[in-house]
Order: C-alpha cells, then structure tokens, then sequence
C-alpha cells in the first residue's frame, strides 16, 4: 500500500440523516458540486434553452469537442465570446476551462437582466447575491461561510449533511427548476464530466442517479429515492472519491479505479475498504 485517502460520507433522506461514513458533520467547500444549484435560474426562466446548454452550465467538461460546442452555443445565446469568460485560460483558451460551461451560463443570466458584464463573478455583483441566496436555501444554510473558487466564483462552506440534503432536495424537484437540471443531466452524463471522470461514471453506472463532483475529493450524489449523499476525501485526493463513494453506496464495478503509468500500462489499483 503506497498511499491511504480516508473517506467522510453522509447520507439524507426526507430531512433526517440516513447513513454515514466517518465525519458526517465534516465542514468543506461545495466546489464545483454547486453548479447544478447554480443553474437553477437558467432551469427555470429559460424554457427554450436546448438540454445540452443546460447541461454544459452544470459541468466540469474534460473540453472534448462535444463539451466545447455546447459551451460555444451558449456564449452565442448571450450574445458573447470566449473573451466574456472570467475564467482563467486553460490550454491556452478560457472556453477550454472546464467550468466555462457555468460561466457561459453566468453570462447568459446576467445579460438576461441587463446587470453589469464585467465582475459578474464579483461576491457583490447582482447575479452572485442571487446565486449566493439559492445555494444557501437549498443547504439550509443561512449565511454560509464563502472563499474564492477555482474559477474566481464564490464557493461556499457547509456540513457533508448539508450537501447531502441539498441533493436530495434536488432530486425530489424540492426547488424551484430542478426537475428539469435532474433530467438533464440524466439525459447527458458524459456532458457533466467525461467518459472517466467519476461522476459520469456514477451515472452511467447506476440508473437514475443523479452526481457532481467538485474539486479536492468532494462528489455528491442523488439516487433514484430521494437519497442525497456526499463524500469527502480528507487530504483532497480526487482519485479516492469515485471508489469510495461507490462503495457506500453498493456499486462494486466501481469500487476500484486503475492507476494508469505514462506508458498507458496499468501499475496498481485505488480499492475501497468500509
């Protein structure tokens, strides 16, 4: 054994935790896990946005052609371009980001209403007063601690149970358009990451369920039931999460992840132990 990634899980269902696996009161960021609540305004106010633009706003996109065309319609819809991206630049462009999809979406919401382009990603800017109130509704956390997020957004601090509830609220359409982020993301898995990245694994591999993963070894997830979890890898690991989430949850094919050498050979296993 090289390395150990110890793993916190915490599991909501009907409001009341239902299952845990460590610290389920551990405080982390939401990271990229926020995006699905981060769309909600898109979800709801938009109709005719087609579900593949909907999907990128809620993504970390590994930056495929297919992951770059819908980020690319959806700067169109609001009328920008790539130079509109407060993102940083990834392989020398911004829309390769992979969370230009939410910022693309960003952009579309703020020219909706007319507020101010530049700094949309500002914490006093008008669309992140909006976004910071949905996030902290739907974790039942009031005033939720913020720092600055990889891609210059706020991010927020809450318990792994208050992510766990926000997903299962999520997933039983408890909030105002998200019925329609659910079905999207059902509908496009590989869209909201890749064909490796852990949560579309997730999804593909498990009917019905909902997930997101987030930055430093955060993945959150909604089953079919109503069940909302969130797993926490301590030191940050992201290769861990995929696997222990997995094995909470039941889901053996992938409770064990390859490592992969430079030479595409494989040189080991990430296995989970309960």
């Amino acid at each position: 054994m090289e390395s150990r990634h110890d793993v916190h899980v915490a599991a909501v269902r009907d409001g009341e935790l239902v299952g845990s696996a460590g610290d389920p009161e551990l405080v982390t960021f939401l990271r990229s896990s926020a995006k699905p609540f981060q769309a909600l305004p898109l979800a709801l106010e938009e109709p005719d946005l087609p579900d593949d633009e909907l999907a990128i706003a809620c993504a970390s996109h590994d930056g495929t052609p297919e992951h770059l065309a819908a980020v690319e319609a959806l700067l169109a819809r609001a009328g920008c371009g790539e130079d509109d991206l407060e993102c940083g630049p990834e392989r020398g462009a911004r829309v390769n980001h992979n969370c230009s999809g939410k910022h693309a979406g960003m952009l579309l919401r703020v020219k909706r209403h007319g507020w101010p382009l530049p700094g949309y990603r500002d914490p006093g800017h008008p669309l992140q007063v909006e976004l910071r109130g949905i996030v902290a509704d739907a974790l039942g956390v009031p005033d939720p601690p913020s720092a600055v997020d990889g891609c210059g957004v706020p991010t927020y601090a809450a318990p792994l149970s208050s992510m766990a509830l926000a997903f299962s609220r999520l997933g039983r359409g408890d909030l105002p358009g998200s019925e329609r982020i659910t079905e999207v993301m059902r509908a496009h898995p590989v869209l909201i990451g890749g064909e490796t990245a852990a949560d579309t694994r997730l999804m593909l591999a498990a009917d019905g369920l909902v997930a997101k993963r987030g930055a430093e070894g955060l993945l959150c997830a909604v089953l079919p039931d109503g069940t909302g979890v969130a797993a926490k890898v301590a030191d940050g690991a992201n290769r861990a999460a995929g696997p222990g989430l997995a094995a909470f949850l039941g889901i053996q094919e992938l409770e064990r992840d390859a490592v992969i050498n430079s030479r595409c050979e494989e040189v080991g296993r990430i296995a989970a132990s309960l």
